[in-house]
């Protein structure tokens, strides 16, 4: 079987004329590379070295015939290890992100514009869906990271900490002016006509748990799958809506809504990084979630 750092130890002999330049250069004792030598001469049943006063000279039936062949190997291993060191050090390939239309429109815009900047060469996959659904295509290896809302238990996938928090306010427009800066509480708010979002988010679960804890229960007039549209519908007054502060700030700023002063408030939520079990984290990815740091 070839033993290459043999073959190293040789062409670094070869290269130096020394064993004592060549024992400094690859910081081994002079005696090993004296070792070495033999051992790979005892494998080829050949002289490598002729040994002068001048230090070590390749034989002419021995050295001379390899060195050739023995630098064009060690170059063509040497440029596939930096070939492999480049794939762990540089940004390339493609980024499959999984998250929510919001959490891509309203967390990650920015940062993935960002990353481009300073790494052009990575492509991204943008994959939409639900929470449940993004922690599904992590499984399934549909996607290499998942933003998914909080909370959310999955033993299958790894969660690394929150990159954003949401803050769960009740909304109106205009034809509810009568409600602005008028405290209303909780479970009264069954009288107005409510904006959910839909049954299957991880967003209306947290909801509900919460007003289950105090008694409550609240009914939506109108589902809606998105916040976007749930945004439109109450600004157009069809309901009070529910949605997260942070994805209405547009609309509280220019008065299209205002905030329902709801006690008691609704408790904060975040949105957290998901990743698949026992997968490597390639170079690209991990200077991406170093983003969120």
């Amino acid at each position: 079987m070839v033993n290459i750092e043999l073959y190293r130890v040789f062409y670094t002999v070869a290269k130096c004329g020394s064993l004592t330049r060549a024992a400094e250069e690859l910081f081994i004792s002079q005696p090993a590379v004296s070792q070495a030598i033999k051992q790979l001469e005892s494998q080829l049943g050949t002289t490598l070295f002729n040994r002068t006063h001048r230090g070590m000279e390749l034989s002419v039936q021995g050295g001379k015939l390899i060195f050739k062949q023995v630098e064009e190997a060690l170059n063509l291993l040497d440029a596939a290890e930096n070939k492999l060191i480049e794939l762990k050090t540089t940004a390339t390939g493609t980024i499959r992100i999984g998250a929510t239309d919001s959490i891509f429109s309203n967390i990650l815009a920015d940062k993935i514009v960002a990353f481009n900047e300073k790494y052009p060469a990575v492509k991204f996959e943008l994959v939409t869906g639900t929470s449940p659904e993004t922690i599904n295509q992590l499984k399934e290896n549909k996607c290499d990271i998942g933003f998914i809302n909080l909370p959310i238990d999955d033993k299958d996938v790894n969660f690394t900490g929150t990159v954003a928090h949401l803050s769960d306010i009740f909304v109106a427009g205009k034809k509810f002016a009568d409600l602005k800066d008028k405290p209303i509480n909780l479970k009264d708010l069954h009288e107005y006509p409510l904006l959910m979002i839909e049954e299957n988010t991880v967003a209306r679960r947290a909801l509900t748990a919460y007003t289950q804890t105090m008694g409550i229960s609240l009914s939506p007039d109108i589902e809606v799958a998105n916040w976007d549209l749930m945004l439109k519908l109450a600004v157009s007054g069809m309901g009070i809506g529910c949605v997260p502060r942070e994805y209405a700030v547009k609309e509280l700023e220019n008065g299209e809504l205002f905030e329902v002063n709801v006690t008691p408030s609704l408790p904060v939520r975040g949105v957290g990084i998901a990743l698949p079990k026992n997968v490597p984290i390639p170079f690209a990815l991990r200077e991406f979630i170093s983003l969120f740091n």
